[in-house]
């Protein structure tokens, strides 16, 4: 497993419209992407009862991890588990499939149907549930397009409406309701070991202010 930079900024609609003008000559759009060129994404992240996952972003700690659950476009046939950890100011990602009715039972407080040693991301949840108390603590959903280039393995992600509930044995319930969380539109960018110009040029990075920003910790502040 290889880390991967990542760089968040905060656009306003203008710029929205902008770069989505220009990625689109240069990149591709996502293979997974609707008609109007993005999709829903729904999360369900964990966290304890002292909320480490919060204080730890918000202290800024070079070494942290949270675990979630996520799927698409209100698709509970594709459920993942994923672990992403930051080191080094460089980050990591895990995941590994789950199955709806594993997800209801940890919805529902049963941890045991994740204890299985031949998948061990499931196990590493399990073992942090019962040793860090770790619990689904929140809901986040939002709308995302995504635009990759080859060179640099770039990922360029735009995320918009950004929703919450704690709500969270509504996971896979499509007619939950959310709340907004922000009105902010984030712009993401993932890649290898450099960023190639043409990108760095449309998106003009060094003229944007870099942020933190967390979709999770925005929503457990709401």
């Amino acid at each position: 497993m290889y880390g991967r930079h990542e760089l968040k900024h905060y656009i306003n609609a203008a710029d929205y419209a902008q770069l989505r003008a220009r990625l689109r000559i240069v990149t591709q759009a996502d293979e997974h992407a609707g008609e109007d060129g993005g999709y829903t994404v729904r999360s369900l992240y964990f966290d304890n009862y002292a909320d480490k996952a919060v204080v730890e972003k918000l202290y800024g700690l070079s070494r942290r991890e949270k675990f979630r659950l996520r799927y698409y476009n209100g698709d509970t046939s594709y459920i993942r588990l994923e672990k992403k950890r930051k080191a080094n100011r460089l980050c990591y990602k895990q995941s590994a499939p789950l199955m709806a009715e594993q997800c209801v039972a940890l919805l529902t407080g049963d941890y045991e149907c994740i204890k299985l040693p031949e998948a061990p991301l499931l196990m590493e949840l399990y073992t942090k549930i019962r040793s860090q108390n770790l619990r689904p603590r929140n809901i986040v959903e939002y709308r995302r397009e995504v635009y990759k280039y080859r060179a640099g393995n770039v990922r360029i992600t735009l995320d918009s409406n950004i929703r919450t509930s704690n709500f969270v044995k509504g996971f896979l319930n499509p007619q939950l309701t959310t709340i907004p969380a922000t009105q902010a539109i984030i712009m993401e960018i993932k890649y290898d070991g450099f960023m190639p110009d043409i990108i760095s040029d449309i998106l003009q990075i060094s003229c944007r202010n870099q942020t933190e920003f967390s979709k999770y910790v925005v929503a457990r502040l709401v």
